[in-house]
Formats: C-alpha cells, sequence, structure tokens
C-alpha cells in the first residue's frame, strides 16, 4: 500500500481527537463489529492517545528447536524487525494471548522509541517492567510476566497479516489507541471514517451540552427530527 505522508500526517493528527469508542460506532454503523484487539490494556494510567500505521509483527507457538536464546540473533527476529518499523507507526504483536512470557523487555522497547515508534500494542505481555515504564514507549498489553518470549513463544515474522486480540491486522491499517484500548480502521477506509468519526464527535458534543442543561435523553439520543434540525441550526452558527 502506498500511503500519501502529508494527507497521512493530516488524518493522523484528526484521528488523535476522536475517541476508540466513537470510532467503533462508526465502524458498526459501516458494518465493521470486530476491530477492538482484546487484551491491550494501557501499562500505565494517563496514556495519550495514540494514532499510526499498523506495523505487524507474529509469533506462533513454541517449538523447542526454534524457540531458544540462539534464535535472538537470527535475521527472522524481534530484533531484526524493530530496525525495520519506520518512525510514526504503530507496532501490532500477535502472541497468540500467552500471558506467561514477554515478547518485549526493556531494551527493546528502549530501541524501539529511539527509532520513533509511536506504540506498541499486543494481546500478549511485556517483561522487565520497570525498565519498559522508564523507556517512555506506550504500551497496550495484557500486562507483564518474567519469562523470556521463547519460554512460550516463537517468532516467525513481520510485516504479514496478523490475527491480535480476535481482530485480522493487516500492514498499513490505521491503529488508535486511548484509555478504552485499541481499534483498527482498515487501511481503504481510513479517510471516511475519519470524517464521519469528527462529525459523531461534534454531534456529541452538543448532546452532551443539552444534557448538562437538564435535557431527557429520549428524543436526544439518538436525536429525533426536531434535535437534529436544532443541531445543524447550532453548526451553523459555529462555522
Amino acid at each position: 500500500m502506498t500511503v500519501d505522508t502529508n494527507n497521512d500526517q493530516a488524518l493522523i493528527e484528526a484521528l488523535s481527537k476522536v475517541t476508540t469508542a466513537t470510532l467503533t460506532t462508526v465502524l458498526l454503523k459501516k458494518g465493521l463489529r470486530n476491530v477492538w484487539l482484546r487484551g491491550a490494556a494501557p501499562l500505565n494510567p494517563g496514556q495519550p492517545r495514540i494514532v499510526g500505521r499498523a506495523f505487524t509483527l507474529r509469533f506462533v507457538p513454541a517449538r523447542e528447536d526454534l524457540a531458544t536464546p540462539a534464535s535472538w540473533s537470527s535475521p527472522i527476529s524481534t530484533r531484526a524487525a524493530i530496525e525495520a518499523m519506520p518512525e510514526g507507526c504503530v507496532a501490532v504483536v500477535d502472541a497468540m494471548g500467552v500471558t506467561d512470557a514477554g515478547i518485549f523487555g526493556d531494551i527493546l522497547c528502549a530501541r524501539m522509541r529511539k527509532r520513533g515508534v509511536a506504540a506498541l500494542v499486543t494481546d500478549g505481555v511485556v517483561r522487565d517492567v520497570a525498565g519498559v515504564r522508564a523507556t517512555g514507549l506506550p504500551v497496550w498489553c495484557s500486562g507483564v510476566a518474567a519469562p523470556p518470549s521463547v519460554a512460550g513463544l516463537t517468532f516467525v515474522n513481520w510485516q504479514e497479516p496478523i490475527g491480535c486480540g480476535g481482530v485480522a491486522v493487516f500492514p498499513g491499517d490505521m491503529i488508535v489507541i486511548d484509555d478504552d484500548g485499541a481499534v483498527l480502521i482498515p487501511a481503504d477506509l481510513v479517510e471516511a471514517v475519519t470524517e464521519e468519526s469528527i462529525e459523531q464527535e461534534r454531534l456529541e458534543g452538543w448532546i452532551m451540552s443539552r444534557v448538562d442543561e437538564g435535557v431527557a435523553l429520549p428524543g436526544l439520543y439518538p436525536p429525533n427530527e426536531e434535535n437534529k434540525a436544532r443541531y445543524a441550526a447550532f453548526k451553523a452558527q459555529v462555522r
């Protein structure tokens, strides 16, 4: 997929103002229900909302002849994958939901941070958690574990379709992550979803202002024809 970097930056800036909750609603209206990556929770409270294109990595179950410390020096390794990550990407790692083997530790996260990777998202866990936090790399994961990845997983490739948290993720899909978790926007739908999500946020902001005024929810959320007209008048005034 070829990305228009100028337009991409504008989309990322716009999506940084949209919640993942809003995005799931907009995507649901487009028929996409399975877009929230299960098991990817913020490692630290208060992490900023992050938006970026997915850079995918894939693990499979551990096999004793392959999942060894020696594999860390292989050309097909997490170390090599990190060196291929472009600045601003979101690393999305399929760890099969394994929670007793940490896929990345402090040194790998420090290198990702140095390369300008925006965030790490996985349905697995990390290790060396104090060191990972110290790197400043925003991480969404299923928790922490002391054992290394090879104790339960074999790394096999990067930049191919994966399943992370029960969601199909393709390289170049847009990932938005905040306190509610990680949401995927298919690459071909990013522009349309961004536009509709901005409008949804504007509408919900207006609805919230009406709630603050004491207006009852029936007919307001969702708005009936009368409230749609009021909202249209509001938009006309603020333009």
